[in-house]
C-alpha cells in the first residue's frame, strides 16, 4: 500500500503540473451519485430514452436503435463495485467474460473466445483499442478512471458498416463524461483480499467561459492467483495511470476536446516456454512491463439544425516488454484521422458519410521463442463510409442502408455493407431486423511471423526413433480476411409500466475461418537433433455458423427494488474442409452454450444500498472447465452528502474456480479467487 500511495502521489503531481489550478477554478462538486436523483430514479420509459451513439454514429434513443445494444451506465458501474472494465462487462447478455489470471481476460461476443479474441472491436472515446499486431485487445493495458465513465455501449453483432474491419461479432464503445460534468475533486481508495490496494484522485475546474478540464491519477495492485494444483501462479499485477481532458464550447456551433493518458504496469505469469534447444520446454517465470501514452483531439461543428460534422485525430504509443529466458519487445505507434458529416437530404432521408486514414508502425525485438521476418513494418488503412437512414412512415418505419469501403496493406480492398429496418407499430413495441457483412482483416502476426515455438512433441511420438519435434507457427503472406454474413432479428416490448423485455436472435455464417495447416517436417538445429513441424495460418479450409438468442429483462418491482435478468443461448458449428489442423473445431467448445445472470438493486433506509449479482456460466468442454455459479454483493452507505463507503464481495460462492485457459502456455489452469474489499469515495 505504501508503494502504491507513492506512485499515485507522483502521478498526480505530474498531471497537475500540466494543469495548475487557477484561482477561479470551480469548486462545485459533480452531482453525488448516491443522491436519489441518479439513474435508479428513472422509469423504464426514461431508461429506454437513454442516448446512444454506437449504432448509427449519431445521438439516438436506445429504444430506436436497430441493433442488439446494451448500455452499462455510470450508476451500474458504481453499484457493481468493480474496479476494472472487464469485470463491469460481465453484466452484458451475449458477452463472454472469462479471466485467465490476475491481469488477463478473454472477452468475446457470440462465440470465438480466445485470450486475443479477434472478432470484437473495442473503442475508448473514439480511439480504437484493438491491436493490429496479434488481432485482439490487451485488456490489462486498457484503463481509465471508472468514476469518469459516462456509459459503455455494447453492440452484439456486426458494426463494420460504420466502424470498419474487425467489428465482426460486436463492438464495445467506452464513453467518458464531458469535463464540465466532473467539476470539483474526487478521492477514492481501498483494498482487501486479492484487490490488495487501489486509489484514484481527480480534479476538475474551469479555465474560462465554457472551457473546462479535469486531470486524474490512479493506481492499483492485485495479488497472485493460484493454479488448480494449489501452487502460486505468480501473476500479481501493478498498474498506474494518469490523464486529462479539456472541453471547450467555443460558441453555439463549435466545440473542441483535447484529452490524453499515460500508463505503466507490470504483471507476472508462469509459462512453459518452448525453445529450440534442450530441454525444449522450460517452466519460466515471465515478467511483463508495459507503458504507453495517447493524445486525442476532436472538433465538432453544427452547420444547421439538420447538419453537423466532426474531425478527430489521435496518436497512440505502446511499448511492451516480456522477459522470460530472454526479452521479447514490441513498440507500436498509431496515427489516426477521422472525419464525419451528417445532414438531412430531404424530409425523409438523413445521410451520414465519412472518411478516415490510419497508419500503424511497429518495431519488434525478437526472442528465442518468437520472432518476426521483418523487425519493423508500417501499415496504412484508408476508409470511406456512407449510410442513408430513410423514414418510410414517420415515427413508425425506417430503413437504414450503407456500406464501409476500406483499403489496407494486409488484405487490400474490403466492402462491408448492411441493411437494417426498424418498425415501431406501437410506442411500447419495437421490431428490427438486419443483414450485414463484416471482415476480420489479417494481423501482423498472421502474415509476418517468422517463428513461434508453440509446443514440443516428445521423442518417439511421431514414429519409432523420432527425435523431439517442435510445433512451430510461421506467418503466411497469402493469409486473407475472415468473412461473416450475419442475419439478426430483435424485439423490444414494455408489456407493463414496470417491466421491459429485449430479445435478439441471430444467425451468423462464416467463411475463410482461420486454421493452422501443417507442412512437412524438416531438421532443426543439427547440434540439438530436433525436427521442426511448421504450421501456417490459412483461411480456405474451414467455414462455420453460429446461432442463438439473448433475452434481457428489467423489472421495477418496487420503487426501491429493481431487478435485471438476462439469458444467452449460443450454438457453434464449424465445418473443416481437408484441414490438417489437429483442433480446427476447438471454438465449438471454447464458449459457453448457456449463460444466465440476475442483478438486484435495493435502496434501503438510512442511505444504504444493497446490490447483488448472481451469474451462471456453462461448461467449456474444449478446456475441460466445468460450469460455475457465482455471486457478487455490494453494501454501500452514504453517511453524509459527499462521502460514500462500500464493502464488496466478489465470487462469494466458491473459494476459487477456473474460467478459461490459454492452451499455448502449457501450464495448469489458473483459478479466479474469492475477494472481499472495502472502498471509500469522497467528493469535494
Amino acid at each position: 500500500m505504501k508503494n502504491l500511495a507513492i506512485r499515485i502521489f507522483i502521478a498526480a503531481l505530474f498531471i497537475f503540473q500540466l494543469f495548475p489550478l487557477p484561482a477561479r477554478a470551480s469548486s462545485k462538486p459533480e452531482p453525488m451519485l448516491l443522491a436519489r436523483n441518479d439513474i435508479t430514479e428513472l422509469s423504464l420509459e426514461e431508461l429506454m430514452d437513454i442516448t446512444v451513439t454506437s449504432v448509427s454514429k449519431k445521438e439516438s434513443k436506445l429504444s430506436e436503435s436497430a441493433a442488439a445494444i446494451f448500455v452499462i451506465t455510470q450508476d451500474d458501474i458504481r453499484r457493481s463495485g468493480v474496479n476494472t472494465i472487464p469485470d463491469a462487462l460481465r453484466m452484458v447478455p451475449g458477452l463472454q467474460v472469462a479471466q485467465l489470471n490476475s491481469s488477463t481476460w478473454a472477452i468475446s461476443v457470440r462465440g470465438f473466445n480466445l485470450r486475443f479474441a479477434n472478432k470484437l472491436l473495442v473503442l475508448l472515446d473514439g480511439r480504437t483499442l484493438y491491436t493490429p499486431v496479434f488481432s485482439g485487445v490487451y485488456w490489462h493495458k486498457q484503463d481509465t478512471m471508472l468514476e469518469d465513465v459516462e456509459r459503455i455501449e455494447i453492440i452484439r453483432g456486426p458494426g463494420a458498416t460504420l466502424w470498419g474491419a474487425n467489428a465482426v461479432n460486436g463492438i464495445i464503445n467506452i464513453i467518458t463524461k464531458n469535463a464540465k460534468d466532473t467539476q470539483g475533486g474526487l478521492l477514492s481508495g481501498g483494498g482487501g483480499k486479492e484487490e490488495t490496494g487501489f486509489g484514484s484522485l481527480r480534479y476538475g475546474g474551469e479555465l474560462g467561459d465554457n472551457l473546462h478540464y479535469r486531470a486524474y491519477a490512479k493506481g492499483s495492485k492485485k495479488d497472485n492467483f493460484n493454479w488448480t494444483t494449489g501452487e502460486n501462479a505468480k501473476d500479481d499485477w501493478d498498474h498506474v495511470q494518469g490523464g486529462f481532458k479539456v472541453d471547450w464550447e467555443a460558441n453555439e456551433d463549435d466545440s473542441f476536446t483535447l484529452q490524453g493518458d499515460l500508463y505503466k504496469n507490470t504483471s507476472g505469469d508462469m509459462e512453459n516456454v518452448t525453445v529450440p534447444f534442450s530441454p525444449f520446454s522450460v517452466p519460466t517465470e515471465v515478467n511483463a512491463k508495459d507503458k504507453g501514452a495517447n493524445i486525442l483531439g476532436r472538433w465538432k461543428h453544427i452547420w444547421s439544425d439538420t447538419s453537423d460534422s466532426f474531425l478527430q485525430l489521435y496518436y497512440d504509443h505502446t511499448d511492451s516488454e516480456s522477459r522470460f529466458l530472454d526479452k521479447f519487445g514490441q513498440v507500436v505507434r498509431t496515427y489516426d484521422v477521422d472525419f464525419q458529416h451528417r445532414f438531412q437530404a430531404d424530409g425523409r432521408q438523413e445521410i451520414t458519410w465519412g472518411l478516415g486514414f490510419r497508419y500503424v508502425s511497429d518495431n519488434m525485438d525478437n526472442s528465442y521463442n518468437i520472432s518476426y521476418a521483418r523487425g519493423s513494418r508500417g501499415a496504412k488503412t484508408y476508409n470511406v463510409f456512407l449510410q442513408d437512414e430513410i423514414t418510410i412512415v414517420p415515427d413508425r418505419l425506417k430503413f437504414i442502408v450503407g456500406s464501409k469501403f476500406e483499403d489496407n496493406d494486409y488484405s487490400q480492398f474490403e466492402v462491408q455493407p448492411s441493411g437494417r429496418i426498424l418498425w415501431t407499430p406501437h410506442e411500447r413495441h419495437t421490431l428490427w431486423a438486419s443483414v450485414s457483412r463484416a471482415v476480420r482483416t489479417p494481423s501482423r502476426a498472421d502474415q509476418d511471423l517468422a517463428s513461434l515455438y508453440a509446443a514440443p512433441i516428445p521423442a518417439n511420438a511421431l514414429f519409432p526413433g523420432s527425435p523431439t519435434a517442435l510445433y512451430t507457427i510461421t506467418g503466411n503472406k497469402g493469409f486473407n480476411s475472415e468473412d461473416l454474413l450475419a442475419y439478426e432479428l430483435g424485439y423490444r416490448v414494455q408489456p407493463m409500466d414496470k417491466l421491459s423485455l429485449d430479445i435478439a436472435a441471430f444467425y451468423n455464417n462464416y467463411d475463410n475461418l482461420l486454421t493452422f495447416e501443417t507442412g512437412a517436417p524438416y531438421p532443426g538445429d543439427a547440434v540439438m537433433s530436433h525436427l521442426v513441424i511448421p504450421a501456417f495460418p490459412a483461411n480456405d479450409k474451414m467455414s462455420g455458423e453460429t446461432y442463438g438468442a439473448e433475452v434481457s429483462a428489467k423489472w421495477h418491482a418496487l420503487s426501491w427494488w429493481r431487478f435485471q435478468a438476462s439469458y444467452t443461448r449460443l450454438q457453434i458449428q464449424l465445418y473443416p474442409r481437408g484441414s490438417t489442423d489437429p483442433g480446427p473445431k476447438r471454438f465449438e467448445g471454447s464458449s459457453p452454450d448457456n449463460q444466465f445472470s440476475l442483478r438486484s438493486s435495493m435502496d434501503l433506509p438510512f442511505d444504504l444500498e444493497l446490490d447483488a449479482f448472481l451469474r451462471y456460466v456453462d461448461n467449456l468442454p474444449e478446456y475441460k472447465i466445468d460450469g460455475y455459479t457465482e455471486m457478487d454483493v455490494r453494501l454501500g452507505w452514504s453517511p453524509m452528502k459527499d462521502l460514500e463507503l462500500s464493502l464488496v464481495g466478489r465470487n462469494l460462492l466458491d473459494a476459487s474456480h477456473p474460467e478459461f485457459m490459454d492452451s499455448t502456455l502449457g501450464v495448469p489452469v489458473t483459478e479466479v479467487e474469492r475477494s472481499v474489499y472495502g472502498k471509500v469515495t469522497w467528493r469535494f
